[in-house]
Order: structure tokens, then sequence, then C-alpha cells
């Protein structure tokens, strides 16, 4: 589940967590805990489809084994943040 929290409204109203956003937070370790936006220690899985969180916390799926291009992420992951996804290459 994607967390809500922080995450700005768009000139539609909507909140969108975009696909391509590094995620933490504990959620891997438990399903109570919701997944939010990180770009430091601690990264988890990168959020894998644009995941609409208007209404609240939502279900997304995260990436946490695989390939990503960087030019598809909406923001660079940090040195700490690739250092803690360490089943995922980062490709340029």
């Amino acid at each position: 589940t994607v967390s809500d929290t922080g995450v700005t409204a768009n000139g539609d109203g909507k909140k969108i967590v975009p696909a391509g956003t590094i995620l933490g937070g504990g959620f891997l370790a438990s399903e109570s805990v919701h997944a939010v936006k990180t770009n430091a220690v601690g990264a988890e899985g990168v959020l894998f489809n644009d995941t609409d969180v208007t209404y609240g916390p939502a279900p997304g799926a995260a990436l946490i084994h695989g390939f990503i291009a960087l030019d598809k992420l909406p923001e660079a992951p940090a040195a700490e943040a690739v250092a803690s996804l360490k089943q995922i290459t980062f490709l340029k």
C-alpha cells in the first residue's frame, strides 16, 4: 500500500505518486506498513505504476529485483538509495 503522506495534488486535484518513485518505510517487512517516498538509506523498491492516492493510501506494486533505466525515473536516485536497492541494477 502506497502512502498519501506528503503527496501534493496536481492541477486536476489528483494526488498521483508517479511510476519510478523510490519507496521505503518498512513495507517489505510488514503488510500493515505503508510504503513512503524515500531517496535515502532504507529504500526497498521502485514503484512500478502510477498510483492514485487522492482518497488515501492505495495499493501499488514495487519492483524489488530487476533492471531500471535511469532516464525513465521521475527523479534521479541518491547514492544511498542505490546502495540500499542491492537487487536492482540502474542502467544509463
